[in-house]
């Protein structure tokens, strides 16, 4: 199964700055080698990849879409500390969570009673 997004140059075998002839004659070369018939997951592919560049809108959209990814760090990530000591504050959200502490309509419970 493809990726949700692939590089529909990688998938039709051209350069980033092939023309609309070269991606013309590359679809159509790549149908006779898997037609249909024979095996359409692949012709899907192709088929997806050139109508993404066939369209000259849509290829500057793609185009904006594979802009490179950032390069990796070369610098070592520092290790993770854990806080794991117990604070006031943790005491009194967790004792929040699980009472009536921020109740606020006891006046329904303690309603006055006419005689």
């Amino acid at each position: 199964m493809p990726k949700p997004y692939s590089d529909p140059y990688a998938i039709l075998g051209l350069p980033r700055n092939a023309s609309a002839a070269d991606i013309k004659q590359a679809y159509f070369a790549l149908v006779r080698r898997h037609p249909p018939e024979r095996e359409p997951e692949m012709f899907k592919r192709i088929r997806a990849a050139y109508e993404q560049l066939r369209d000259p809108p849509q290829r500057a959209e793609t185009d904006m879409l594979l802009l490179n990814s950032w390069p990796t760090s070369t610098r070592p990530n520092p290790p993770a500390t854990l806080d794991l000591s117990l604070h006031t504050e943790d005491l009194l959200l967790a004792a929040r969570a699980i009472s009536d502490l921020v109740r606020n309509d006891w006046s329904d419970e303690h309603k006055k009673v006419e005689l």
